[in-house]
């Protein structure tokens, strides 16, 4: 078979991996912007919300799509209370003093990890999809005849996939809607340009960052929700969404949420595709690599502006 409709497949499956990774860096890439705080806990929450989604799947009965929708709504309004809560009694005490806060998250990280484990368990456990449709990938070539549509034996992606990509788009177009149209939005990043400023203007600050935090968690856990159907829930599952976010925000630009999803696109399709065509560790190094070179030749990232004193 030729090379193209295989490059296509990759693409597919890097797609979900894209779709996926931008709203869990997109939550990752908010709390710093408004907080100016390194949630070295964020994969945890990303592991949190699919181990939830698994509880609350396997407790509705009926067809898997009520449990998939009831996770969809509990999980990340566990996840961002749980996070809203964290900020007011660590984050909130020790005055969101850069250092400490990296402390106290990755304390928190393995408070939630060896609590999942103690409760959840080490078993990796699956979550039944909605709808599983397997649908065959069309290849279009030139040939003899014009322009020809040809489906490859073999070569197809199922109906949840496709449903992760266009559900990921839709909330991250209303976490844009968020941040430009509405007033929570216009607080936000009123309390991002200039903290003291705003509460001199009666925005409460702390209850801002609590919100924040919250929703920058949350949409880890919607993530996690969204691919625990491919992927079967871990309590060790937070680390390479952890990473992963981490190298979209620094190569997106630490705070820029358009940036961040444009490296999440860049990260994740190369990342299926080199994981399809190679290894998964090769394109690991490969971001990895890009992140070294960001870092050394534009330290802001790509769609990030260099702060002035």
């Amino acid at each position: 078979m030729e090379f193209g409709p295989y490059l296509l497949l990759a693409s597919m499956e890097g797609a979900v991996t894209a779709a996926v990774l931008a709203l869990t860096a997109v939550g990752l890439s908010l709390v710093f912007g408004v907080m100016r705080v390194v949630n070295v806990a964020h994969g945890e929450f990303f592991m949190l919300g699919a181990v939830i989604a698994w509880y609350v799947a396997s407790t509705v009965g009926g067809h898997p799509a009520l449990g998939f929708v009831a996770a969809m709504i509990i999980a990340p309004l566990f996840v961002g209370g749980l996070a809203a809560l964290a900020d007011m009694v660590f984050l909130k005490r020790i005055a969101y003093d850069p250092e400490r806060t990296i402390v106290a998250t990755i304390g928190l990280l393995y408070i939630i990890q060896q609590v999942t484990l103690m409760t959840y368990g080490p078993d990796a456990r699956p979550v039944v999809p909605p709808f599983n449709t397997r649908l065959a990938l069309p290849w279009f070539e030139f040939g003899e005849n014009g322009f020809e549509i040809y489906w490859p034996w073999g070569l197809s992606i199922t109906s949840y996939k496709l449903f992760v990509i266009v559900a990921a788009g839709v909330i991250l177009l209303g976490v844009w809607g968020m941040m430009t149209r509405s007033k929570i939005g216009l607080i936000m990043r009123a309390t991002q340009l200039d903290g003291e400023m705003a509460q001199a203007f009666g925005i409460p600050v702390e209850r801002v960052y609590a919100m924040v935090f919250g929703i920058g968690c949350g949409l880890a856990a919607m993530a996690a929700v969204l691919i625990v159907p491919i992927q079967q829930a871990h309590y060790l599952m937070g680390g390479d969404p952890l990473l992963l976010s981490f190298i979209v925000v620094i190569i997106g630009g630490l705070g820029s949420l358009p940036g961040t999803v444009i490296a999440a696109l860049l990260i994740g399709m190369s990342d299926g595709i080199i994981s399809v065509f190679f290894t998964p560790t090769l394109a690991k190094i490969l971001a990895t690599l890009a992140v070294a070179l960001v870092l050394v030749f534009r330290p802001q990232g790509l769609f990030g502006t260099r702060e002035h004193d």
